[in-house]
């Protein structure tokens, strides 16, 4: 597939408005993808559910510039404080998409953006705030060009958030978002995520998902290191097809309800995320003695009760703790009885998976 379909038609209508705004949540991977070649092509596969309430919340403002140049000009405010430090990744965002929104040079903006949970801590941050921009400048593309289709606003969309954050482009529909060509997905491509279009046990509706902040810092490792650390890394091309083979494991597992399957292959995928950091040159850490103690405190929680909790990791030492809704009640007062005072702060969300982004 080529991106020559994401080059825009002619613009038939003027913007009247000022501002738009989104909320567009984080995700969760199930198959995690992890090295990425080109520009924001991933090598593998990934599978993720969409989150709910952890989010970020994007108002962007513009105003016609009187003069353009080569520059762009924007403003990043977060939770209300000018962040001059954010800009450098917006204008490197900008320069990627302009051939595909040009009206990006046009235009004096103001991006004001708020997250519901910490910033740079392993819970996607990019991955939502991308997103919301992202679909922020759709809306005005939308505004433009009102014969757009759904279809077309979506995989666009996705298309524009994959370029800034690749994780980015699985946050703006839900439940459950495949990114990366998959022989056996449907639809599925490199340069956007499409809704998983196969049939969901019950089971999973409303899956829980408690996410436990081990740490809220900034990371050592940025995501971005840690992806291009894989171009020459000894078990890379292990990694990438074990990718392939365990999404075609997990297919049939949502599809009967094969909690067990699931919650072995799901922290299965979490570990060989870590552990392909831990064997990179150089090699690094995300993980927390607290993440390790609490990993296994959910094993022995699962052992005794039989609950089919189980744990995720993101690139961080955070926790997502995933399991049935219907286990919500014992599983909530596990984490508050035996699990939070390994949080900082003994901070945790309380999450589920979520329907995609919504325009405010």
């Amino acid at each position: 597939m080529t991106t020559t379909k994401f080059h825009p038609e002619v613009y038939t209508q003027a913007l009247t408005s000022e501002s738009v705004s989104y909320a567009s949540p984080s995700n969760i991977a199930l198959i995690k993808y992890w090295g990425k070649h080109g520009v924001q092509i991933p090598k593998n596969p990934s599978i993720s559910f969409t989150l709910d309430t952890c989010k970020t919340t994007t108002k962007l403002s513009y105003v016609k510039r009187e003069k353009i140049t080569d520059e762009y000009e924007l403003k990043v405010i977060l939770d209300g404080k000018h962040k001059p430090g954010f800009e450098p990744k917006i204008y490197q965002f900008f320069g990627r998409i302009q051939s595909y929104l040009p009206f990006v040079k046009d235009y004096e903006f103001t991006i004001e953006t708020s997250n519901s949970f910490p910033h740079s801590s392993g819970i996607a941050s990019s991955a939502s705030g991308l997103s919301a921009l992202a679909l922020c400048l759709m809306e005005m593309e939308r505004e433009m060009q009102p014969e757009m289709t759904l279809k077309h606003f979506n995989q666009k969309a996705s298309f524009i958030a994959r370029l800034g954050s690749g994780s980015g482009c699985r946050s703006l529909e839900g439940p459950l978002v495949v990114w990366g060509e998959h022989a056996e997905i449907k639809g599925s491509s490199d340069l956007y995520g499409v809704q998983y279009p196969y049939e969901i046990n019950p089971v999973f509706d409303n899956y829980q998902d408690a996410i436990l902040l081990v740490d809220k810092g900034e990371k050592p490792v940025s995501s971005t290191v840690g992806h291009n650390l894989m171009h020459n890394h000894a078990y890379a091309a292990s990694r990438f097809e074990q990718a392939v083979v365990n999404l075609s494991k997990l297919i049939p597992m949502l599809k009967t309800g094969d909690l067990d399957g699931f919650v072995r292959l799901v922290e299965s995928e979490a570990l060989t995320l870590h552990s392909m950091m831990l064997t990179s040159d150089p090699y690094f850490i995300l993980m927390k003695p607290n993440t390790l103690h609490i990993i296994d405190k959910i094993w022995e929680y699962r052992r005794e009760t039989g609950i089919p909790v189980c744990f995720t990791l993101d690139a961080g030492a955070n926790v997502h703790v995933l399991f049935p809704d219907k286990d919500k009640e014992q599983v909530h007062e596990f984490i508050k009885n035996n699990l939070s005072k390994y949080c900082q702060d003994n901070r945790y969300i309380f999450d589920s998976v979520g329907s995609g982004a919504i325009k405010l």
